[in-house]
């Protein structure tokens, strides 16, 4: 029998996806986060479209009906992920006028986030060390676009004498080095850090660890 046309396409049931007496489909937002969950522990090769399933509690052909493959689902992960924290970021850095202002805004927002993103951040450090089709869509979609917005900004920092003469790729390892402190919480708890429960000693942590980074790297501004 044909669906009912409600204005939306209808995806139909193919093997792999659940009967209609069978356990409920978790939402969208649960998949996509048990996708950077598995991604960021066993990273891309390590985990298998069956493993996605068990953790997800979905059919093992799930992921391949829903998204057409693991590489496809993987984007959906980084896309949802990386949408998550620019809506909270971008804001806060583009309300400032002042290219110092924007600068000091930028970095304390990012360790801020990246504080409650370990599992987005293991992702990208991981996919950051060799070469593949991934790397190449986090850059052209998300790194390049990014940096290509702040080269105007930073630019005018180097010549007003704030931050030392700095290629874009240094100074972007400059700044998101550090987050391996948000990242690394069973080493951290062992040198004395907070628990990843503790969110607000967290929180004051990565603010910390801004104050650092921007004391290092702006210079008073020229007399």
């Amino acid at each position: 029998m044909a669906d009912h046309d409600d204005g939306r396409a209808r995806i139909p049931r193919r093997p792999g996806r659940p009967g209609a007496d069978g356990p409920p489909v978790p939402d969208e937002e649960e998949i996509l986060r048990g996708g950077l969950d598995a991604f960021a522990d066993l990273g891309y090769d390590g985990t298998s479209v069956r493993e996605l399933a068990r953790r997800l509690g979905v059919s093992h052909n799930f992921i391949n009906d829903r998204y057409g493959s693991k590489g496809r689902f993987w984007r959906a992960v980084v896309d949802f992920a990386l949408a998550e924290m620019n809506k909270q970021l971008v804001p806060a850095v583009e309300s400032q006028d002042d290219d110092v202002d924007r600068m000091v805004a930028g970095v304390t927002h990012f360790y801020r986030l990246a504080a409650r993103a370990s599992q987005l951040n293991r992702l990208m450090a991981d996919e950051s060390v060799r070469e593949s089709d991934r790397l190449d869509y986090l850059y052209e979609h998300y790194l390049g676009p990014s940096l290509a917005a702040l080269a105007p900004s930073v630019d005018r920092l180097i010549k007003a004498g704030r931050i030392p003469p700095i290629s874009m790729h240094l100074l972007y390892f400059a700044v998101t080095g550090p987050v391996i402190a948000m990242t690394r919480h069973p080493l951290a708890e062992r040198l004395g850090g907070p628990s990843r429960e503790d969110a607000q000693q967290v929180t004051a942590d990565a603010e910390t660890l801004a104050e650092v980074v921007l004391n290092g790297l702006l210079r008073p501004a020229p007399r």
